[in-house]
């Protein structure tokens, strides 16, 4: 950030990032992050029976095609979450819930 009184403007971007740490808001805002990861981490065949529909306090939510999809999905869990948080340092997600959709989109 610009120093105080020096006629530069801040940016928002800089200000913002401020504004969130400094409401401890920071790590839940990049834990979001985890939503549009999802489908990249776990490949095309499950992105295509599975939908991340929500993050909140580390856990992520997702919404999972059939009962079969998700047993084997459980099984997978760690591997999932240890895929998820590679290379990131406040987003990392702590859990994930696996959840039966009645429809996904597009299904």
């Amino acid at each position: 950030m610009n120093e105080p009184g020096n006629g530069r403007p801040d940016r928002v971007g800089d200000l913002l990032g401020g504004l969130l740490r400094k409401w401890g808001v920071d790590r839940e805002v990049a834990r979001q992050g985890a939503l549009e990861r999802w489908p990249g981490v776990v490949g095309e065949r499950i992105a295509g029976v599975t939908r991340a529909r929500a993050v909140s306090s580390g856990t992520l939510f997702v919404e999972v095609r059939s009962s079969a999809w998700m047993n084997e999905l459980n099984l997978m869990r760690h591997e999932l979450l240890r895929r998820l948080n590679a290379g990131e340092k406040e987003g990392r997600i702590e859990r994930i819930v696996f959840v039966l959709a009645e429809r996904l989109e597009g299904s």
